[in-house]
C-alpha cells in the first residue's frame, strides 16, 4: 500500500496533477500504464488478471499474519 500511495502522490504532485481528484488521478495512472504496455508490447489485461489474482490471494482469510505483505 505504501508504494501505491507514493505513486499516487507523485502523480498528484506532478504538473497538472494537483487539479485532479483521486479518481481522476487513478484513471491517469492507468491510462499511462496502458500506453506503456502498448509501447513495450506488454499485455495489460493479462497483467491486470495476475494482479487481481495476487490481490485476492493477499486478502485471503487463510493467509497468516506472519507472511506479511510484499
Amino acid at each position: 500500500m505504501k508504494r501505491a500511495n507514493a505513486a499516487m502522490e507523485t502523480y498528484t504532485l506532478s504538473g497538472d496533477g494537483w487539479r485532479r481528484s483521486p479518481g481522476e488521478t487513478l484513471q491517469q495512472v492507468l491510462v499511462d500504464l496502458l500506453h506503456w504496455c502498448d509501447d513495450t508490447q506488454r499485455d495489460f489485461d493479462a497483467a491486470m488478471g495476475r494482479a487481481r489474482a495476487r490481490h485476492t490471494a493477499e486478502n485471503s482469510p487463510w493467509r497468516t499474519r506472519s507472511e506479511g505483505s510484499p
